[in-house]
């Protein structure tokens, strides 16, 4: 009888040494069946066994040679086509069917889809869903095909969920969207328990890229035109629990892409910062923020005019939407075209209005920085009275990183502004601001405020010499 050609009992010495006295007494019995002229179906069989036991032994050896450890039980053999996952070319061990109709081996499709890939490997088609559904009849296949040559396959469930969902949480999953076609009640009751589970587990965040129809049902109840506006006066809570889950599920990375290009997001989480409860729209404004951590979505987001009410929202100043809504102003306008956006919505004067009250200076502070590229924010900066409000936090505030960006900002201001030297001037006269700052401050605000005072210099030598 021939030896098992798969799992062995002991070490791998002692498996190479058995394929090795098969693949010897196989070769015999060719080369005997040979000589007595013997070329009948059995001989041809006898040679394939031969074969396959040399395809053990490799793989065997690669695995020895390569510190495989584990990787050593599943030796691959030479098997049907059709038992090979087409991602890993190795013998199937959990075939499971995606959505186009195509089976692969479960650890494999997996992997592919956990990188981002919304597309099938083999037919390049998208993806209507990502659930992957058990081929049983392709494994009863292998199954058999295994018990014949005396191979013994890892249980299934050894391959655990990567995800650690099971399929009764993905039915409920499915359940809960369902959910939010229906009665009010339904909606409400879904949409509080898609909150809850998108908060507590992580991986019902990924569930939601695994349909291209999941965030729309998620939406429903907002965007539809005959009753989005009774939903958000009537039934704040609502509202509440489908904007707080958006935010939940931006928070994934493989998210952040799908969730800002879906239609209808952007625009409802606009609608959210304008009304609904101050949890609505300060989470609104956070899931702007996480969205925005693409550089793609900062561009779409801006486009779609999200800064004006943004700049709303802080104008308003509640302080539990502050900091959320000054963290997605800053992630905006990190991108040029964002910044002339927040300048032309009056984001200037609302931040000065903030920092001379002392909100939030920090993160305000950071925003007016990067404002300072653009020349109509330089030339509002003036008018609004930026210069004694930044002269004042270099004074006064014990935060190096506040002084950097002030006098980064006072930099700029000077050098396209001659009208604010003289409040400049004024102020290191009487306290010596900026020459303390040149002598103190971090390396950049050294450089800052060293140039600042070569330029008030400049300006009052030339004074004396006219």
């Amino acid at each position: 009888m021939m030896a098992k050609t798969g799992v062995f009992d002991g070490g791998p010495a002692a498996r190479a040494a058995e394929l090795k006295r098969e693949l010897q007494r196989l070769v015999m019995t060719i080369v005997d069946r040979e000589d007595e002229g013997d070329d009948d179906v059995s001989s041809v069989g006898t040679i394939d066994r031969a074969m396959e036991t040399m395809c053990v032994l490799k793989e065997l050896k690669k695995c020895k040679g390569g510190g495989g450890g584990g990787g050593c039980l599943k030796v691959t053999l030479t098997c049907p086509e059709e038992f090979r996952c087409p991602i890993s070319k190795e013998l199937m061990r959990d075939p499971v069917i995606l959505a186009t109709g195509q089976t692969y081996d479960r650890p494999f499709i997996q992997r592919w889809l956990k990188e981002g890939h919304r597309t099938c490997p083999q037919t390049q088609q998208v993806l209507s869903h990502t659930l992957l559904v058990p081929n049983l009849l392709v494994r009863e296949m292998i199954s058999q095909w295994c018990k014949t040559r005396g191979i013994q396959l890892p249980d299934p469930v050894q391959y655990s969920n990567e995800d650690g969902l099971t399929e009764a949480d993905r039915e409920y999953f499915l359940s809960l969207l369902n959910k939010m076609s229906s009665t009010l009640s339904d909606q409400k009751e879904a949409a509080k328990e898609l909150r809850c589970l998108t908060k507590r587990i992580p991986s019902f965040r990924q569930l939601f890229g695994e349909s291209l129809y999941a965030i729309p049902q998620l939406l429903t109840p907002l965007s539809q035109p005959q009753t989005q506006s009774d939903n958000c006066d009537t039934h704040p809570d609502l509202q509440e629990d489908v904007i707080t889950t958006l935010l939940n599920l931006s928070i994934h990375d493989n998210n952040k892409k799908f969730v800002a290009e879906t239609p209808m997001v952007i625009s409802l989480l606009m609608d959210a910062l304008r009304s609904g409860t101050i949890e609505t729209r300060s989470n609104a404004a956070a899931a702007l923020f996480t969205l925005s951590a693409l550089d793609s979505n900062k561009a779409l987001i801006g486009k779609s005019g999200a800064l004006k009410p943004l700049i709303e929202l802080l104008e308003e100043g509640h302080p539990l939407a502050m900091k959320d809504v000054a963290s997605a102003i800053f992630n905006l306008c990190i991108i040029h075209e964002n910044r002339a956006r927040a300048v032309r919505e009056g984001a200037v004067r609302v931040i000065l209005e903030k920092i001379l009250n002392g909100v939030h200076i920090d993160e305000l502070l950071a925003i007016l920085a990067i404002l300072s590229s653009n020349p109509k924010a330089v030339e509002e900066m003036g008018e609004f009275g930026g210069v004694p409000c930044l002269l004042g936090i270099i004074r006064d505030s014990t935060c190096a990183r506040n002084k950097e960006n002030g006098i980064a900002i006072l930099h700029t201001i000077c050098f396209s502004d001659r009208n604010t030297w003289k409040a400049m001037r004024e102020e290191e006269n009487k306290y010596q601001t900026i020459s303390q700052l040149a002598k103190n401050g971090t390396s950049r605000a050294k450089r800052k405020a060293s140039g600042i005072l070569e330029r008030l210099n400049r300006a009052v030598n030339l004074t004396h010499t006219a």
